[in-house]
């Protein structure tokens, strides 16, 4: 199976491992906007602005996940193509170790303070009663859905895209068809819908274990594995440390826009802006998708020798992210308010019709330089596949602090409101510049046209 990464054509590896990556991401982001929906038509529009709130939160927790299991994922895919399997099984138990140390610690123990986090976030009045019952459950659940999506990252890794796509399914199906039961069967509201989630992941959690137990599977559960190398911890933190870091300025910068919104339309502007926030971070997940679909590809050839192969799986995800947000932006541009209605109950008036409103003008604004955020994303996770984590931390930040922090602190002084919407527009422009001339430079320096071979 592995063997396929250098054999295949390019194009067919792509559709198989980025097609299951794209369908688990977009399952991912779509039940978390289901949710939102739910929330939106069932419950008051604080409910909304509080799973703006809780966003920077969940991101914190997220952030720690993707530090194990990224960073461990991208590692197998290098030894895989090696074919130091002693090793990989190696990189799994410690993997596993860690990522329930990390559960606990960053879902556990913040517990004690939530109150006083969200607080800290700009949650008040009726949104900080409903941001507090949604993120308890969620953040007493963390060690299973942070497992869960550590052990799903090494399933696709170790060549089984389509198992790790089933896996996200799941977890969809299970959210969307509990959700509604919870919170207007048993009266639950948001809780529910944090419960749903919780379900969910611990569903998904089953199913991966289901593949782990299977002795026929390239890596599988066996007796030895399960310790803490520290060689091995610091090569996972070191290539995990990229998106981890990017999770965590993306809440930094998320509670900056939210104390902005506060600042200039209160609640509602918050809601509005967690709303424009998920609607585009699907189009961005849809990317990711692609980008983790790419690296197991970009990370075995690599280890192989195979540069030219390494190159067109590079320019064929680029390609295909330009695609996915191109079409984002059409949407979002053409059916604004038609988006934003399905967060909102306009008929009822009100703080609703206003949150409709101040997003519909929102989101245009918001995603002017959108459809070349796929360069962008592909980049910092093509450095990420090749083991380059200071290069990729570089590029993911730029866009979401580097760039971005000084244009939301400048911008609103100009344009008000306006301002704050239009940061992240001029934030991409700078980045997807930057990001395009450093992968050139990287791919004419260091990735030769000719191909080399290693001794098996």
């Amino acid at each position: 199976m592995l063997q396929n990464l250098e054999r295949k054509p390019i194009r067919q590896l792509l559709l198989q491992y980025s097609l299951p990556a794209v369908i688990g991401m977009a399952a991912t982001s779509a039940y978390n906007l289901i949710d939102a929906m739910y929330v939106g038509q069932w419950c008051s529009p604080y409910a909304v602005a509080a799973l703006a709130l809780v966003f920077p939160v969940m991101n914190l927790t997220v952030a720690a996940g993707t530090l194990v299991g990224l960073g461990a994922a991208a590692n197998i895919s290098i030894i895989l193509g090696q074919q130091d399997y002693d090793r990989a099984f190696r990189v799994m138990g410690t993997c596993m170790i860690l990522g329930l140390i990390v559960g606990i610690l960053v879902g556990w123990v913040p517990c004690l303070w939530l109150r006083e986090i969200l607080q800290f976030f700009g949650a008040e009045g009726k949104a900080l009663d409903e941001a507090y019952d949604f993120l308890l459950v969620i953040m007493l659940g963390f060690p299973i859905s942070t497992n869960f999506m550590n052990l799903n990252h090494l399933m696709r890794a170790s060549g089984y895209p389509k198992k790790a796509m089933m896996s996200l399914l799941i977890t969809m199906v299970v959210n969307i068809a509990v959700a509604p039961i919870l919170m207007l069967g048993f009266n639950m509201g948001v809780m529910g819908a944090a419960l749903a989630t919780i379900l969910a992941q611990c569903a998904g959690f089953v199913w991966v274990c289901a593949h782990y137990c299977n002795r026929r599977s390239v890596l599988h559960f066996k007796r030895g594995i399960y310790k803490l190398n520290g060689v091995i911890v610091r090569r996972i933190l070191a290539v995990g440390l990229a998106p981890c870091l990017l999770n965590i300025v993306g809440c930094v910068v998320v509670v900056v826009f939210n104390h902005m919104f506060l600042a200039y339309e209160g609640q509602m502007g918050v809601g509005a802006f967690g709303v424009v926030n998920r609607t585009m971070f699907f189009f961005v997940m849809v990317v990711l998708g692609i980008a983790q679909g790419m690296q197991p590809i970009v990370g075995y050839n690599l280890g192989m020798g195979q540069f030219s192969r390494v190159r067109r799986a590079l320019k064929l995800a680029m390609l295909c992210g330009i695609s996915v947000t191109t079409l984002g932006f059409l949407l979002v541009q053409i059916f604004p308010r038609e988006i934003l209605e399905c967060f909102a109950d306009d008929s009822s008036g009100g703080e609703a019709s206003r949150l409709i409103q101040l997003g519909t003008d929102g989101i245009r604004l918001y995603s002017l330089f959108f459809p070349l955020v796929g360069v962008q994303i592909v980049s910092f996770n093509f450095f990420q596949a090749i083991s380059k984590p200071v290069m990729s931390i570089f590029l993911g930040l730029t866009r979401q602090l580097i760039f971005l922090l000084p244009c939301l602190l400048i911008l609103p002084h100009f344009w008000g409101e306006k301002g704050i919407w239009l940061t992240q527009a001029a934030a991409d422009l700078m980045s997807i510049s930057l990001s395009f001339v450093i992968l050139t430079l990287y791919i004419r320096r260091h990735l030769p046209k000719k191909d080399v071979s290693f001794d098996r």
